[in-house]
């Protein structure tokens, strides 16, 4: 079982990739190397529960230093306008044992649409190791990557961009008082 507060984003756990289709030959997984996430977590009412994440749009990684290059220029994330990247829940629908969707707003160069993950709770625990209350869940949505204008090569490139989160989220448990 874990307690309710303010967990923090374990980012050795943690990641967000994505996924578009290039010119129907692949689809390569990027990802996002530095980010922070704040998950207000009440697990006797999780639909209760809130999320925000900030992104360091910078740090986006291909595995390929001048594609990464590209990606960050204007023609794509224009990281120097827009380094954040946001994503802030406005509401929880619990659907399952261990699943819900998560409703909220994804912030991309200034522009803000609704998106929705599909969310599957792995493990809630008091984990010793962490030190704390941890808890683990994936998460998965789809968006265009037009809506928020990072249009480039569109339709040459595509335009639907699936989104997959790993995230591990600790609690610390309070150090005993000192006697």
């Amino acid at each position: 079982m874990t307690a309710p507060g303010i967990y923090k984003s374990d980012t050795s756990h943690a990641y967000i990739t994505f996924s578009y289709d290039h010119q129907g030959y692949s689809r390569p997984w990027l990802r996002w190397r530095s980010w922070a996430g704040d998950l207000n977590w009440n697990p006797s009412d999780p639909a209760k529960s809130s999320i925000s994440v900030v992104i360091d749009a910078a740090s986006i990684d291909s595995g390929v230093d001048k594609f990464d290059e590209h990606l960050k220029s204007a023609d794509f994330f224009d990281v120097a306008n827009h380094p954040q990247i946001t994503f802030s829940s406005t509401g929880v629908t619990v659907d399952g044992p261990a699943s819900a969707k998560v409703a909220g707003d994804l912030t991309i160069k200034g522009v803000t649409k609704p998106v929705t993950l599909d969310v599957k709770i792995n493990r809630a625990a008091d984990d010793d190791f962490a030190k704390g209350y941890k808890l683990g869940f994936s998460g998965r949505t789809a968006v265009k990557r037009s809506d928020f204008g990072v249009d480039k090569y569109v339709p040459f490139v595509g335009d639907d961009v699936e989104v997959v989160v790993e995230a591990e989220f600790v609690l610390p448990k309070e150090p005993a008082p000192v006697q």
